[in-house]
């Protein structure tokens, strides 16, 4: 799994994509459909319609990267078509690209117990 630095958004394209797209390709839909500025250091995730196959865009400083993900069984958890784009935590991320179901997953409330002084 590739770290992402902190204060780095990850917005989600809810609708699928050609994905015979590449950098430029990407980074059009991004500024076109997704309404964000690829160069902005955020990560920007597309799936196919088949739904087994994922492509990340995101700009490090230097030049645009790709990150592809395929799962060889099974199927990327995408959620309905409702709006263009969805922000994701990148612990939610994380699940995806494994393959699991991060619109399952909570976090758990941590309890505020004050220090003894």
């Amino acid at each position: 799994m590739m770290q992402v630095p902190s204060g780095t958004q990850v917005w989600l394209a809810c609708r699928p994509i050609d994905l015979r797209k590449g950098f430029n390709g990407l980074a059009a839909q991004v500024a076109d459909v997704l309404r964000a500025d690829p160069f902005s250091g955020h990560l920007f995730v597309f799936r196919g319609k088949r739904g087994d196959y994922v492509k990340v865009l995101y700009w490090d400083g230097s030049g645009l990267c790709l990150f592809a993900e395929r799962l060889e069984r099974g199927r990327f958890v995408w959620p309905p078509v409702i709006n263009e784009r969805m922000r994701l935590t990148t612990g939610q991320l994380s699940l995806l690209i494994e393959g699991i179901d991060w619109r399952r997953t909570v976090s758990v409330e941590l309890e505020y117990r004050p220090a003894l002084a």
